[in-house]
């Protein structure tokens, strides 16, 4: 069975080495100590959410302090191409659990879309705590899967914005039930030209749309600005399953899993 993971502020673990002592404290801490009732002994991961895992074993415990000797300490690279989940608003928290499976299964980034069909809207003060919360809600999914990464949740796109983010890609597909050549045909396809890349350098933009759809007129715009259309499947998958699902074949068609 994995190690729980527990996550501390990027920077803290560098001068970490085998033999080390790290003192987790604050919330997470709190967590590891009342809420999971972690003990002298037991084996744990603290990682930094920006790649780097210390994987060591509880020396001491104390109320919101988490003392680990350090066993090793390892850097998790960012992988060849990065998946980004451009996720559409939607209503019933349908679009935060989109981030939180994806983010389970392996994305990398996501973005926030207010599409011209979507019935949830970010204004004012509740943009900057809907954007909040979707930090929070993909950090826990991160913790849940044990991931080193957390996959960073950029700041929410109008359709002016979305157009910009496509034309900077490798590589925007639109999840659409009419389109014509299927999501693996067109990666397979991509694959073929893409240069190889640095880690982490190439992006794979997979967008997804409310619950009403993407417009036609998205869809045009979208395209103008160097987005392709795919088909994920057979069936019409909701706002919430759409990206989950090309999150898992596209993970296959990389070798990322």
């Amino acid at each position: 069975m994995s190690n729980p993971v527990f996550f501390t502020a990027p920077g803290t673990l560098d001068q970490q080495v085998p033999g080390s002592a790290f003192v987790l404290s604050g919330p997470e801490a709190r967590h590891a100590v009342t809420v999971k009732r972690i003990a002298v002994g037991e084996a744990v991961d603290i990682a930094d959410g920006a790649g780097k895992r210390l994987t060591g074993t509880v020396s001491a415990v104390a109320p919101g302090e988490l003392t680990v000797e350090c066993l090793d300490l390892a850097d998790e690279p960012r992988p060849g191409t990065r998946l980004v989940l451009v996720q559409a608003l939607a209503k019933g928290d349908r679009d935060e659990l989109a981030a939180e499976t994806a983010t389970e299964l392996g994305i990398d980034a996501v973005i926030p879309w207010q599409a011209e069909r979507s019935i949830v809207r970010w204004k004012a003060e509740r943009a900057a705590k809907a954007h909040a919360k979707w930090q929070s809600v993909v950090a826990a999914a991160a913790k849940q899967a044990r991931r080193a990464w957390i996959p960073e949740v950029r700041a929410a796109v109008d359709g002016a914005g979305l157009q910009a983010a496509v034309a900077a890609a490798d590589l925007a597909v639109i999840l659409h039930e009419d389109a014509v050549r299927p999501l693996r045909q067109v990666l397979e396809s991509w694959l073929e030209t893409a240069p190889p890349g640095d880690a982490g350098s190439r992006e794979v933009l997979l967008i997804v749309g409310p619950e009403g759809g993407i417009s036609p007129r998205e869809v045009t715009r979208l395209c103008d600005a160097g987005a392709v259309t795919a088909l994920l499947g057979h069936h019409v998958l909701r706002s919430s399953t759409a990206g989950p699902a090309a999150t898992v074949l596209v993970s296959d068609i990389l070798g990322r899993w």
